[in-house]
């Protein structure tokens, strides 16, 4: 089900993903508390009144990396501080930090990275189920792609 009311994505300033800025972000810390990072995100998303976005992946992921640098891209970046709270969750090889992906009712195998879990802050509900995977294959998805999916989560 995708939110009756979504926000209009920003328009993205790059139209392919070949003009982010090189090299590529390495947006997973991997010696993180991924508990603590996603109980103080959860706890900044309420006090804020935003979605909360858990963004599950790995830095050895070029798929996780493309949708980091599209989301730095200026125009997207304004969108996401304005209407979520970010935290990265390095998952390994698909064997660690699971339990993060399992509060949320995702208990099998991740089908891919990044997978991105939109939390409603005020019910800790997965707003995004049967659809985390989504953006796994962002390499071949177009910067506004990306920015589309993302917004339709947007409060």
């Amino acid at each position: 089900l995708q939110p009756a009311l979504a926000v209009p994505a920003p328009r993205v300033g790059i139209a392919s993903v070949n003009q982010l800025s090189q090299p590529l972000p390495k947006p997973y810390d991997e010696t993180a508390n991924a508990d603590a990072a996603v109980a103080a995100a959860l706890k900044k998303a309420r006090a804020t009144r935003k979605r909360l976005l858990i963004d599950l992946g790995g830095n050895w992921c070029a798929d996780c990396r493309i949708l980091a640098g599209v989301m730095e891209e200026p125009a997207l970046k304004r969108f996401i501080d304005k209407h979520f709270v970010v935290v990265t969750v390095d998952v390994g090889r698909f064997d660690k930090n699971l339990q993060i992906p399992a509060r949320y009712g995702v208990t099998k195998r991740l089908e891919g990275v990044p997978a991105i879990l939109a939390v409603d802050p005020r019910t800790n509900k997965l707003l995004n189920a049967g659809r985390i995977s989504a953006l796994a294959d962002a390499r071949s998805m177009s910067p506004q792609a990306l920015a589309d999916w993302l917004a339709q989560w947007a409060a």
